[in-house]
């Protein structure tokens, strides 16, 4: 889909915005950016080493869509869009784009997101949202950050999720849980497990609705534990236990 001239000026403003709110990053052309596909093509050579099964593709609507996912994986959003050669833009944690992955991210069109700053959160949200509009799919992982234990579903956040789904109400959603199975001297086995579209109604459920239906889904497909903890705080909980 080619954006008309008011949706190109908008995104450039939201552009221009991000770069006044990150001026010590090259924060690319997040949604829109140009080597995406090439860059798709490339991780595809990732192939040699993951053996990738996907379930559930077809359930998923062509152009906009919202999915949602389960993250015990930093490839978690490679393996489904090197698997549909869809667009998926996710929110990136700053950090990522300030180190040696910055390029890979600002290739991908990847969102970055600044934990504790609430007008980057927005702008975040704003350019999510410009992204549906382009036609795109937007991944979510409202765990905040990687499981310490992929047998575990931690505590969802709200801050992301919430204002995206209530932002594009009428954009489907879908839960995606990812397994992986590390065999020696063989390709890892990855299983990618996609819902139907969730029965969300964002403009009339509460958060906590929303979380409940979004949990289930993810439990119900990727047959992990649920603990009301933060996957973060998980994280901390683990590394204190572990001999000095």
């Amino acid at each position: 889909m080619a954006p008309t001239g008011a949706a190109s000026a908008s995104y450039d403003v939201l552009l221009g915005v991000g770069r006044a709110l990150f001026p010590e990053i090259r924060i690319g052309r997040p949604g829109r950016a140009r080597s995406y596909w090439v860059t798709i093509a490339a991780m595809r050579a990732l192939r040699a080493r993951w053996k990738v099964d996907i379930e559930g593709v077809e359930k998923v609507s062509r152009g906009a869509a919202i999915l949602i996912g389960t993250h015990v994986s930093a490839a978690d959003p490679l393996v489904v869009v090197m698997s549909t050669w869809w667009r998926v833009t996710a929110f990136t944690k700053l950090e990522w784009f300030q180190g040696r992955s910055a390029l890979f991210f600002r290739l991908m069109g990847q969102i970055p997101l600044r934990r504790g700053d609430q007008a980057a959160t927005d702008w975040a949200i704003d350019m999510a949202s410009s992204a549906l509009e382009h036609g795109g799919k937007i991944g979510l992982y409202p765990e905040g950050t990687r499981s310490p234990d992929p047998t575990k579903l931690h505590r969802l956040h709200p801050r992301v999720l919430i204002p995206v789904l209530r932002t594009n109400p009428d954009v489907p959603a879908y839960a995606v849980a990812t397994a992986y199975t590390h065999r020696p001297l063989r390709r890892t086995r990855v299983q990618v497990r996609i819902s139907s579209r969730l029965p969300l109604d964002p403009s009339t459920m509460t958060s906590e609705s929303i979380i409940t239906v979004v949990r289930e889904a993810l439990l119900g497909l990727g047959g992990q534990t649920y603990v009301d903890v933060s996957a973060r705080e998980a994280k901390e909980n683990r590394a204190r236990s572990l001999p000095e």
